[in-house]
C-alpha cells in the first residue's frame, strides 16, 4: 500500500528550504545515493528507455533508483517503490511508460509541491528525475525552488521544449503518423478523394510540418503560421485537379484547425469527396524507433552523470547532435519557433 500523506510524520518546510543547493560549493554537498524517477504529462515512446537507462546506469554507479507511479500525482501521495535492474528488463521496446502518468491539480498548488517534497524526504530521496514536457519541468522547478534537487529529461512527441533540439518520442510519433497517412493516400487515390488528416500539435506544428513534407501533402496547416483557406488550401487543391491530379492530402495540426470542418469546406467548395481522419492518441503509442531508444538511453545516462558530478537542477538536452544540459531556470525561459526556411521549403514542395 502506498504511504499516505501524514503531516505529523514528515519533515517541516524549514527543513526542506534549508536544503537549497543553489550557490553551494559542490564539495560541501553529500553525494547522491538514492533518487526517484517519474514520468509526467502525455506519454511518449522512449520514456521506458530513459527509465531503464537511469536504473541501470544508476545502480552501476552505486545509486539506488525509486520509481514514482502516476507522475506528480503519485509523488505527493507517496506511490513510490524501489526499482531493481530486473524491473526494467524487456521495457526498452515498449511504448508508453510503465510508471504510468497523470496530471495533478494538487501539485499545481504550493501545498501540493510541499507534499511532494515531504514524500521525497520520507523516502530519503536525494534527487528527483522528471521525464516530460514543459509542464512537467515547471513541476520539477517548483521542487527545486524549495531545495529538492531535480533533473529534467525531455519526453514529449511535440518536440516543443525550447531548450532542446529534440525530445524523446518525436521520431516515433512522426513515423507512426507517416505510416497512417501513406495508407490513407492509397485509398484516397482509389476513390478520387481528399484526405484531411489531423495530427497532434496544439501549440506546435513540428509533427504536421515534417510529416506533411514526408508524405507529399498538398497543404500543411500549423499553428505558427496563419493561413487563408481560399489561397492556401482551396486554390492548391483546384490547381492540382486542373493538372489532372486525382487525390489530395491536407495535413492539419490540431492547434491550427479542425479536420472535420476543413473537409466539409473543401467538399462544399469543390465537390471533391473529402474525408477527415483524426489520428489522435494513436501517435503516442507503438514501439519506439531506434532514434528514440538511443536518445532516451543517452539522456538517462547523462542525467546520472550530472548527479554524480553534483550538477543539480539541470535539464538534459540535445544540442547540435550532442547530449548536454542547461540550468532548469534558464531552460524554461527559452523560446522555440519553427525556422522560416523549413516553412518555405514545405511550400515549395506543395
Amino acid at each position: 500500500m502506498p504511504l499516505l500523506y501524514d503531516e505529523t510524520n514528515l519533515p517541516s518546510i524549514d527543513t526542506l528550504r534549508a536544503k537549497n543547493y543553489d550557490n553551494v560549493n559542490p564539495d560541501e554537498v553529500q553525494p547522491i545515493k538514492r533518487i526517484g524517477v517519474l514520468t509526467s504529462g502525455g506519454d511518449a515512446p522512449g520514456m521506458n528507455a530513459a527509465i531503464r537507462a537511469l536504473v541501470r546506469a544508476g545502480w552501476n554507479a552505486g545509486i539506488e533508483v525509486y520509481g514514482v507511479t502516476r507522475g506528480f500525482h503519485g509523488l505527493w501521495k507517496g506511490e513510490i517503490k524501489e526499482l531493481a535492474k530486473s524491473d526494467v528488463s524487456e521495457t526498452l521496446q515498449r511504448g508508453g511508460t510503465f510508471l504510468m502518468t497523470a496530471r495533478s491539480k494538487t501539485f499545481m498548488t504550493d501545498a501540493g509541491v510541499l507534499k511532494g517534497a515531504r514524500m521525497m524526504e520520507a523516502y530519503d530521496l536525494d534527487a528527483m528525475v522528471v521525464i516530460g514536457g514543459d509542464g512537467s519541468y515547471k513541476g520539477a522547478r517548483a521542487l527545486a525552488r524549495i531545495g529538492m534537487p531535480v533533473i529534467g529529461i525531455p519526453g514529449t512527441i511535440d518536440n516543443d521544449i525550447a531548450s532542446t533540439d529534440y525530445t524523446i518520442g518525436y521520431d516515433t510519433a512522426m513515423n507512426t503518423a507517416m505510416d497512417c497517412i501513406d495508407k490513407l493516400r492509397d485509398t484516397a487515390s482509389s476513390h478520387e478523394r481528399c484526405s484531411v488528416i489531423e495530427v497532434m500539435g496544439r501549440r506546435a506544428g513540428y509533427i504536421a510540418l515534417n510529416v506533411g513534407i514526408a508524405t507529399g501533402a498538398e497543404a500543411i496547416l500549423i499553428p505558427e503560421v496563419p493561413y487563408d483557406f481560399n489561397r492556401d488550401v482551396l486554390r492548391i487543391i483546384l490547381d492540382g485537379r486542373n493538372r489532372g491530379k486525382k487525390h489530395y492530402v491536407v495535413i492539419v495540426a490540431e492547434g491550427a484547425g479542425n479536420a472535420t470542418e476543413i473537409a466539409k469546406q473543401i467538399e462544399a467548395a469543390t465537390e471533391i469527396e473529402s474525408r477527415p481522419t483524426i489520428l489522435g492518441h494513436l501517435q503516442r503509442g507503438g514501439s519506439p524507433t531506434l532514434r528514440d531508444r538511443t536518445t532516451a538511453s543517452l539522456m538517462g545516462i547523462h542525467a546520472i552523470d550530472c548527479l554524480l558530478q553534483k550538477k543539480y537542477n539541470r535539464i538534459i538536452i540535445e544540442k547540435d547532435g550532442k547530449i548536454t544540459d542547461v540550468d532548469i531556470e534558464e531552460g524554461l525561459e527559452m523560446t522555440k519557433t519553427i525556422p522560416e526556411i523549413d516553412i518555405e521549403n514545405a511550400k515549395r514542395l506543395s
